[in-house]
């Protein structure tokens, strides 16, 4: 059985995230400036005799669009298989699973005899994962609410991207990261840090205007620091981390950023997609 419908599932930086109180939901309050970048997963689906995943033994969220897809689409809907290749490192701030469940979700719904509406699509990203709809939409992005509003915003995007992984880190739980949040009142002074974020986005004209926009309210690092010295006119984690990313102007310069940390880190040299 052939016709596999193929694409790239691209990971993400946060450039900004901003955290503020638990909303009447249970989910927190976010204001976050997001960028997909060039280092991808590939994700393809097809029309099968069952609903299956491969390729990542770990998978959730995948399986999760594809069941949300064929729901959707109802009885007539024909049972989908996905397969993955991951490059994107796991549970790293990069929001791989998420992008290829959006990625899934795009391609499913192409296979359908009667595709869904976008808004469809994107109300159905969001039940899967607040960082799902992200991926369905181009450019760089304000998400705002619980990280499902959408906003396109102008942010300059020529610059190259060090993604740093530290050696024998591993990732705390998302909910444990906002819990330890919680705890040291993070929430605190959010309305600020929120109009801050909102201010720089009114007035970059250049890369290096990124370096103004608020640090990152969940999780820091020496590494970030380190990437600094070295030549990144921002460096932050992203998301809940544990990766570090660091912006540079050059290529070249990142590269060497990039060696520079490998024996501490496990290190990639992207570029906004």
């Amino acid at each position: 059985m052939s016709g596999w419908l193929e694409d790239d599932a691209p990971a993400k930086v946060n450039l900004a995230l901003v955290v503020g109180p638990l909303r009447p939901d249970g989910k927190h309050e976010v204001v976050t400036v997001m960028e997909r970048l060039a280092l991808a997963d590939t994700v393809a689906v097809r029309r099968a005799g069952a609903m299956r995943v491969t390729g990542f033994s770990d998978d959730t969220l995948v399986a999760a669009a594809l069941d949300v897809v064929t729901r959707a689409a109802g009885r007539a809907a024909p049972a989908l298989e996905a397969r993955i290749v991951k490059r994107i490192p796991v549970a790293a701030g990069l929001g791989g699973g998420s992008s290829d469940a959006a990625t899934a979700l795009r391609l499913a719904n192409e296979l359908l005899d009667e595709p869904l509406g976008e808004d469809i699509l994107d109300r159905l990203a969001g039940s899967v994962g607040a960082d799902v709809p992200f991926f369905l939409h181009s450019g760089p992005q304000l998400a705002t609410g619980d990280g499902t509003t959408l906003e396109p915003v102008r942010a300059p995007r020529d610059y190259s991207v060090v993604l740093a992984l530290p050696h024998g880190v591993v990732k705390t739980s998302t909910a444990d990261v906002y819990a330890a949040f919680d705890a040291r009142r993070g929430a605190a002074g959010f309305e600020g840090r929120r109009a801050a974020l909102v201010g720089v986005l009114e007035t970059i004209d250049d890369p290096e205007g990124l370096a103004l926009l608020p640090g990152n309210d969940l999780a820091s690092s020496p590494l970030a620091a380190d990437l600094r010295t070295r030549g990144a006119f921002r460096a932050d984690v992203s998301g809940a981390g544990p990766v570090v990313y660091g912006l540079f102007a050059d290529m070249c310069e990142a590269e060497r950023a990039a060696a520079a940390v490998a024996a501490s880190a496990t290190t990639w040299v992207t570029r906004p997609a």
